[in-house]
């Protein structure tokens, strides 16, 4: 058997994340002579004891697509996390460990404090983000140049953009379905376990989705408006 751990974060209700990642990890094991069984660390990142003939094939495989937390970080890294923080002067990205995106930092993304600029672009807690380190003894970073790209491309698509976290991918459709904006929803795509990028049509305003599936949905949700 070989334990491995995730750069996957559980939080909200962890029944249901628990459900959903063990329905993810079995879909990617499913070729694979490989079982994993599915707990949380107490810092909240997913972790698999799995055993199997592939088991360290597996291990690796998981490890290779998803991540694992970590524990060191050079300057000039480019690291994968999840916001675990928004202040009115920085950003704290979760990696391992949390790294900090000052306000001065986040000039790429415009004007205003740091609260204000994850609003005008949907950054929410626990969205998954990709930041480059700048000083690892402070351990302070900026957003990647492909994450500015990301953001920046939601921003110009000439289509609002909803995220939303601590949902699934069927509660989302779901609460969409139940107000009758099917027909205003473009496509979801999926960015992280629990995490979610809803694409409108033309012409859909997002704060009013954001409104009208708000109370069917248990998690967080943010808008970035077209422009």
């Amino acid at each position: 058997m070989i334990k491995t751990r995730l750069l996957i974060k559980v939080y909200g209700t962890r029944e249901r994340a628990i459900h959903a990642a063990q329905i993810m990890v079995d879909n990617d094991l499913k070729e694979l002579e490989a079982k994993a069984q599915i707990s949380v660390a107490d810092e909240g990142w997913l972790t698999l004891d799995i055993s199997g003939e592939d088991e360290e094939f597996a291990a690796n495989f998981l490890a290779d697509k998803y991540g694992s937390p970590l524990k060191k970080v050079n300057k000039g890294d480019i690291c994968k996390g999840y916001v675990s923080l928004i202040g009115d002067d920085r950003i704290v990205v979760d990696v391992g460990m949390p790294v900090t995106i000052l306000q001065s930092s986040l000039g790429a993304l415009g004007t205003g404090d740091a609260r204000q600029i994850a609003s005008r672009f949907g950054i929410i807690p626990h969205l998954p983000m990709e930041v480059e380190i700048e000083d690892p003894k402070r351990v302070t970073g900026h957003l990647a140049k492909k994450q500015l790209d990301i953001l920046w491309n939601w921003k110009k698509s000439g289509y609002d953009h909803v995220t939303a976290n601590s949902v699934t991918r069927s509660e989302l459709k779901a609460a969409i379905k139940k107000t009758g904006h099917a027909r205003d929803i473009f496509g979801i795509e999926r960015l992280g376990l629990m995490e979610h990028l809803i694409t409108c049509r033309a012409g859909t305003d997002g704060p009013g989705i954001v409104a009208a599936i708000g109370r069917h949905v248990k998690g967080e949700l943010g808008v970035i408006k077209a422009s």
